[in-house]
Order: C-alpha cells, then sequence, then structure tokens
C-alpha cells in the first residue's frame, strides 16, 4: 500500500501546484536571454475550470434519510465537509472520507486528498476492500501516523512504535470511503479536472506571457541603430545586441555614416495566440472566454447563461451522481459506527442524494418555471409538488 500510494502521489502533488499557481514554466530555452530565464509568469485557469465547476455544487441532504445520513454530516461541520471533499476530488480525481469514533461513540468525518490515502476499490459498490492512508506527516511529508484499514479493523502504526494500535468497528467495509470524480472501467478512481490538456495549454500560455514580457521592453524602447562607425569601434556581444536599444554596424564601403530606427514591436501576435489558447482551454473545461478574462457579448439572462455553459451543466450533473453515491456510502458506513451495528448495504437503495440546481433560476425563468407547473398540474394533478419544485428552483417553501 506504502510503495501505491508513493506512485500516485506525485501526479496529485503536480495538480495540486497548478491549481494553487505554483507550477513552473517550462522554457525551451531557444532564444530567452539568460537574464529572464528565471522570470516566471503565472495564470489561474486551472483553478477556474475547478471552481468553476465546484462552486456550482451544493450538496443539499438525503431523500428517505430513514437512517439519519444527514445528522451525521451536520455534526460533521457539513457545510466544510461536502465542499472540501468535493474540491479535493476535482483536483486530485479521488480523495477519501476517514471515519472513526470520538469517545462517545459518535462517528467523526474527516476529508483525506488523494496524496494521503489509497486502496483496492469494489467497482460494484464504490467501496474499499482495503485501504491505507496517512494521518500526520512531519514537515518533510514523513509519515508519523498511518492507518491500515480492513473489514471491521483498523490498524495504527506510529512512528518509533513497534506494535500498532487496533480499533475495532462494526462496519463491514474499511472506514476509508473514496469520493471519486468522473470513474470508468479503466481508472475507477477516477480522472482529474485538471487533465493534461490543460496542463499542456496552460504551459503553452505561459511560455507566452513570459515572452510578451521580454518583447514588450523592445515595445517600450524601438532599437536604433548607427552605421559607418570606424571597424576598431568597441563591437557589442551577440545577447547585449539583441537587447540593447541602440545597434552598430561598421563602415560600408563607401564609408557612409547613418542614423535609424527599428519598426516597433508589435503585441498583437501574443495577444492573439493567448486568445486562442484561451478558446482551446475554454473548449476543453467546459467554460466561456469570459471566464478566462476575454470579454465578449454579455448574455443578457439566465437562460443565455445557462446556455453558453452546457457542457459545464453536464459535466456538474455527472459530479452530482458520482459524488452523490460516495457521500452516501461515507454516511453508511458512519451509521454503523454510530449505531454499532453492521447494516447491509442494501437497506439504503431507498435514499437518494440531494443536490441544489447548478444555475440559480432569475426571475423571468422562475415565472416561467410556475407558469409550466400550474399547466402540468392542471393536466395530471398533484404532478407537481413542494419537493420536485424545490430542485428546479433551489427555493425551500415557506412552511
Amino acid at each position: 500500500m506504502r510503495s501505491m500510494l508513493a506512485q500516485k502521489a506525485p501526479r496529485v502533488h503536480t495538480r495540486y501546484a497548478y491549481y494553487e499557481m505554483k507550477n513552473l514554466t517550462h522554457d525551451f530555452g531557444l532564444v530567452t536571454p539568460p537574464e529572464f530565464r528565471a522570470f516566471e509568469e503565472t495564470l489561474g485557469w486551472c483553478a477556474k475550470a475547478v471552481d468553476a465547476l465546484a462552486d456550482r455544487l451544493a450538496f443539499r441532504g438525503f431523500q428517505n434519510d430513514s437512517f439519519g445520513l444527514s445528522d451525521v454530516f451536520a455534526q460533521n461541520s457539513a457545510d466544510i465537509l461536502f465542499d472540501s471533499a468535493i474540491l479535493s476530488a476535482m483536483i486530485s480525481s479521488c480523495c477519501f472520507l476517514y471515519i472513526s469514533a470520538d469517545r462517545d461513540g459518535f462517528p467523526r468525518l474527516q476529508v483525506l486528498d488523494g496524496s494521503r490515502a489509497t486502496g483496492v476499490i469494489d467497482p460494484v459498490t464504490g467501496l474499499l476492500r482495503e485501504g491505507y492512508a496517512v494521518l500526520q506527516s512531519d514537515a518533510n511529508g514523513l509519515p508519523l501516523l498511518e492507518a491500515y484499514f480492513t473489514p471491521g479493523r483498523t490498524e495504527y502504526r506510529e512512528r518509533g512504535t513497534r506494535t500498532p494500535r487496533i480499533m475495532a468497528s462494526d462496519a463491514p467495509t474499511p472506514l476509508l470511503v473514496p469520493i471519486v470524480h468522473r470513474p470508468d472501467a479503466v481508472r475507477p478512481f477516477g480522472h482529474s479536472r485538471i487533465s493534461r490538456a490543460c496542463i499542456a495549454l496552460v504551459q503553452a500560455a505561459l511560455r507566452t506571457l513570459k515572452r510578451s514580457e521580454i518583447s514588450a521592453e523592445f515595445y517600450s524602447f524601438p532599437q536604433k541603430y548607427v552605421t559607418g562607425l570606424d571597424p576598431d569601434a568597441e563591437s557589442m556581444d551577440r545577447w547585449r545586441a539583441t537587447m540593447s536599444s541602440f545597434l552598430t554596424f561598421t563602415a560600408g564601403e563607401n564609408g557612409e555614416t547613418r542614423l535609424g530606427q527599428f519598426t516597433q514591436q508589435s503585441m498583437s501576435p501574443y495577444t492573439e495566440q493567448l486568445r486562442t489558447l484561451a478558446a482551446l482551454f475554454a473548449g476543453e473545461t467546459g467554460l466561456t472566454l469570459d471566464d478566462l478574462g476575454f470579454v465578449t457579448d454579455n448574455p443578457s439572462s439566465a437562460e443565455a447563461i445557462k446556455a453558453s455553459h452546457e457542457n459545464l451543466r453536464l459535466a456538474a450533473r455527472k459530479a452530482q451522481r458520482t459524488f452523490g453515491s460516495g457521500f452516501l456510502n461515507a454516511g453508511y458506513l458512519a451509521a454503523c459506527v454510530r449505531d454499532k451495528y453492521p447494516y447491509r448495504r442494501e437497506q439504503l437503495y431507498l435514499t437518494k442524494p440531494l443536490w441544489e440546481p447548478v444555475f440559480e433560476p432569475d426571475a423571468a425563468m422562475l415565472s416561467g418555471i410556475g407558469d409550466g407547473a400550474v399547466k402540468l398540474n392542471q393536466a395530471v394533478p398533484g404532478y407537481f409538488g413542494k419537493e420536485n419544485l424545490r430542485a428546479l428552483t433551489g427555493v425551500e417553501a415557506d412552511g
């Protein structure tokens, strides 16, 4: 398990570096002067791609919650827990909810990112068959407290101690639950929102920004030249001539001396290249150019905004399905810990995760929903009620 985690952790750290804008720019170094090679640009496109989707996912609770799962999450800072798990899963493709019991036997839930936990997943239930997590680390990232999870048992190992501390539980599966973003048959632990294409496009954009900064020196101070100087005059080295605002050339055959200025450098090619990269990044992530800072015609209504983010809406729906299953699994195991009874996963088949609408409706959209609800209820009495209207509008009924 340690070696499995060691293989995955660097990829997670890379994604977090791009999300936190701490990544380095891979410069080819072909024409960049040495003085500018240490110059670093930052770009928040990857963070925007994650936040634009994560901020639209608001977990509301559970329907038919006969086991009291919402109460368990509510007593574990649900607002912070859900948002932290969603954000971490989108960055690293998978995060984990670690479940333990406090002194009174009530379940505690903690979010662990993908660089601190791993396991062997059951593709049918989405639960782990066995798991491993680093619960505490020192300043150098070395484990201080590790945990090994198996059904009905959690084994804790502290650095410097030989005998592990064993905690038994009534849960039928390990108390480490994966929260996965976009899993498939090949990659059951999902895919990161920060894909390889996003990383490559951000690197290209950063190199474009660096070149534009270098070219800005020439844009601000156009190069000048003088011809006809004495051949014995002091000459410039290659890089100094490239970066200097004044160039000299020795006298020609007729001995003429002439002053001149090169055409001023233009920033337009870099702007167009950056805009092209932004369009590719927007297509990759379901965003628009407005989201990435390139102002276009502003949509006039909530419906127009929703239509321009159709791909983002579909990605949010997909994320709701996979995250909802993970939260339901975590609540199921927490209920087993709380009640000290090994419930079967099939007993929760009626419990459904509930989410707030991906796009909040404006007044015009609320009016349209109301008219449609009235007409449908006239055709099929009782078709629309409080619950499905809440799911459409996100507005809770008064009373």
